[in-house]
């Protein structure tokens, strides 16, 4: 099935969304708050109805489950093979306060595995795209782009920007004895993740709380770069459309 989906066409349909989300961020906007205090735009709503059409208008289909679509029942969903997982705006947060740090993110689940992945950074117009045993690529360079040989003498590590726990804090501090030095820096949204796959951070430890859709995508990317997104303390690769869509606490490594 994978190998009818042209990874051109996902990467347009997350191009559209950029640029439907660059019009709003470029001109004043109302937030408005979810039930559980998370904002949300009109660039949030925007972006969801155009990834959600250019899907649906693809020869093949899948069942669709969005960070802004109507929440659907695990007893309707856990028998679904293939689908598509997505977050239209990753760091609305970020958004907000124009730092440029928000993605598109659209994702294919394949039995609890994400097997495609695009994330787009559209403020700073950086594509990253991958597909099952095709590789994963930053502007249609292969990742990685940088291979730390000697991480016992620096390590670079990226952690949230907003959402910075006072447990991924201590566990920062415990890597900082495996390393003669330790570089850290702050992100938003799943640019995280795709850090690690590119190479120029070596961890991303995120000891709080995440939703499924948070890292799909990048998760994808991530693991065809040759690196992996495993649960913290289980070292298990994070599983997807669970009962409950919450992440465990994980390490992109």
């Amino acid at each position: 099935m994978l190998q009818h989906i042209d990874i051109e066409d996902i990467i347009a349909i997350a191009q559209k969304a950029g640029d439907v989300i660059m019009e709003i961020y470029a001109k004043d906007f109302s937030v408005e708050y979810k039930d559980d205090k998370s904002p949300l735009t009109e660039a949030d709503q925007k972006a969801n109805d155009v990834i959600v059409n250019g899907l649906n208008a693809l020869s093949i289909q899948f069942p669709i489950l969005s960070e802004e679509g109507k929440l659907i029942p695990y007893e309707e969903r856990k028998d679904w093979e293939y689908f598509w997982m997505l977050d239209p705006l990753d760091g609305t947060k970020e958004f907000i306060k124009k730092n440029d740090e928000f993605t598109v993110n659209i994702a294919l689940i394949y039995q609890n595995t994400p097997i495609l992945g695009v994330v787009y950074a559209p403020a700073l117009d950086e594509m990253y795209w991958a597909k099952k045993g095709e590789g994963a690529f930053k502007n249609k360079v292969r990742l990685p782009l940088l291979v730390n040989e000697s991480p016992e003498k620096i390590l670079t590590v990226v952690a949230s920007r907003s959402h910075l726990s006072e447990e991924t804090e201590v566990y920062i501090s415990e890597l900082r004895k495996t390393t003669k030095e330790l570089l850290f820096v702050s992100k938003g949204s799943s640019l995280k993740l795709v850090m690690v796959a590119e190479g120029s951070a070596d961890i991303y430890p995120r000891l709080a709380p995440t939703m499924e859709w948070d890292t799909a995508a990048a998760d994808a990317i991530v693991r065809e770069s040759g690196k992996i997104t495993f649960e913290h303390l289980k070292e298990t690769a994070l599983f997807y459309n669970k009962e409950n869509l919450l992440n465990p606490w994980f390490i992109v490594q």
